[in-house]
């Protein structure tokens, strides 16, 4: 039996800040989609950081982004809809692949 490649990791990019429970939940709930076949590449930015993220994002955080230059999939709360629907539209990723129920 032949294994089956893993794909390419999806990126996502979560905006948070240190000691934020929803900030950790939210990662978490990502990584309890992930799988060996579908790995993710996540960078955690820290709001604080940076003035000009604090800006944009200061009480919205958790912010979760796929791909940078499409808009926000979910703040708060994991949208676990919208990631799926992310996942589904990665190029490599077919529609429907069980390891991203």
């Amino acid at each position: 039996m032949r294994a089956v490649p893993a794909a390419p990791p999806v990126p996502f990019t979560l905006y948070a800040r240190g000691y934020c429970h929803l900030c950790d939940d939210m990662l978490a709930a990502l990584r309890a989609l992930e799988t060996p076949a579908l790995p993710f590449a996540i960078s955690v930015i820290d709001v604080d950081a940076d003035p000009a993220l604090v800006a944009r994002f200061d009480e919205l955080v958790p912010v979760l982004y796929g791909a940078l230059d499409q808009p926000e999939l979910c703040h708060y709360f994991l949208d676990r809809a919208a990631v799926l629907a992310y996942l589904e539209g990665q190029a490599g990723n077919p529609v429907g692949r069980p390891e991203i129920r």
